[in-house]
């Protein structure tokens, strides 16, 4: 059996939660997913476009960065990776996600799922799950993989 990984942050307000993101950015490489969990208003589309503006910033780039709610994927490149922005919300069936071309996003690019229940058995292996849930003004954020690398990326995020 693999050891896990699994810790738990406190983001008292959206700046810490923005914070977070353009920490964990630098880290990601090709063939990293992170699935995005939370109720409406949790802050996942925050932290997700805190890393895709981080790593578009290292690339001197500036970018609007929508929300995928009607789009489904949006995507950017950043001259190291290229990434995916996705929002799984209005999917109702898993056989949608070939559609999207996701599998073939899990091996070759940084891949940031919300709502990724709706993947059902297409969770590629290793992904970080984040978890974000209401704590009064703040969230708390939780952070977990089956694949031990996270504990080491994750170590002073």
């Amino acid at each position: 059996m693999s050891a896990r990984f699994q810790a738990t942050l406190a983001l008292p307000d959206p700046e810490a939660a923005a914070a977070f993101g353009r920490a964990l950015a630098p880290r990601l490489t090709p063939g990293d997913t992170l699935l995005l969990e939370g109720p409406i208003g949790s802050g996942k589309t925050h932290i997700a476009r805190a890393i895709v503006a981080a790593r578009l910033a290292v690339a001197g780039r500036a970018e609007d960065i929508p929300s995928p709610t009607y789009t489904l994927v949006q995507t950017y490149a950043d001259g190291l990776a290229e990434i995916w922005h996705a929002d799984l919300y209005r999917l109702t069936d898993p056989a949608e996600i070939m559609e999207l071309g996701l599998d073939d996003a899990f091996a070759s690019a940084i891949v940031l799922i919300e709502w990724p229940d709706r993947l059902g058995g297409l969770v590629p292996p290793g992904a970080l799950r984040l978890t974000l849930a209401h704590h009064g003004p703040g969230r708390d954020l939780t952070l977990f993989s089956d694949d031990p690398r996270w504990a080491a990326l994750l170590a002073d995020a």
